[in-house]
């Protein structure tokens, strides 16, 4: 008997990524698919040809078509059921805590989008908007993502270098960070991505593309033992998430 073809292999390998990522370039394809630029290409074009996939209108991402979007067999990993579960349990922690709570996705080696977020019912409450898409590195997912990926000191210069910070974060406080975050198990950004809010973070890498769960507050309304306590309630949130995405 023979093996699988390896062609039909990577096409499969592409829908499964589109049904996970969303839209995504040629490259950030190529690169997750373990393929040179030519032969994805070739191999996007194909999958195009026979309607799986199209290229949006307004950019260079190839995302599916509405029926394939619609595949159940593209649907049912860990990372859509993390997704598509996840919200009761953000919500009741957001109401606890009184912080606005995100889900967020890796995209691709530079990106990470919100795919599920969460708020109190407080009069004064912080909001994370709709499907927004940060770098990488950004804030204290970008940290947490990058303490629960082990990255190395280079690829935590390259990510670092697009993100603008709203308060001083000198590169080696910033790698400073990260270290703690792996030790202690989320990260912490107080005011750095944005001025007036706090955030802890917990990511996992266990669930592909890789997610990061995050819990904003407004700076100086917790204590740092408060804040330590909030982080810890936000690692069992993120076991929670991945148990019941299992």
């Amino acid at each position: 008997m023979t093996g699988p073809v390896r062609s039909v292999s990577q096409a499969f390998a592409i829908l499964r990524l589109l049904g996970e990522a969303g839209a995504l370039t040629l490259s950030d394809i190529g690169r997750s698919v373990s393929l040179s630029p030519s032969s994805c290409l070739n191999l996007l074009k194909t999958l195009v040809a026979e309607g799986a996939i199209e290229r949006e209108m307004a950019g260079k991402r190839y995302r599916l078509t509405a029926p394939w979007q619609a595949a159940e067999a593209l649907r049912d990993s860990a990372g859509t059921r993390l997704v598509d579960r996840a919200l009761p349990r953000m919500a009741a922690f957001a109401q606890a805590t009184e912080a606005a709570v995100g889900l967020w996705k890796i995209v691709s080696r530079d990106r990470m989008q919100l795919a599920v977020r969460a708020e109190s019912d407080a009069g004064m409450r912080l909001s994370l908007a709709d499907d927004q898409r940060q770098p990488l590195g950004s804030g204290a997912a970008g940290r947490a993502i990058a303490a629960v990926q082990g990255v190395g000191e280079g690829e935590l210069a390259r990510r670092y270098a697009p993100v603008r910070w709203q308060a001083d974060l000198p590169f080696e406080t910033y790698v400073r960070q990260v270290h703690e975050a792996a030790a202690r198990g989320y990260a912490i950004d107080q005011g750095y991505t944005h001025r007036g809010v706090w955030t802890v973070a917990a990511g996992t890498t266990g669930i592909a593309p890789g997610f990061c769960l995050s819990a904003s507050v407004v700076a100086g309304s917790q204590s740092d033992t408060e804040i330590a306590a909030l982080g810890a309630k936000l690692i069992l949130l993120r076991d929670e998430l991945i148990l019941q995405a299992a």
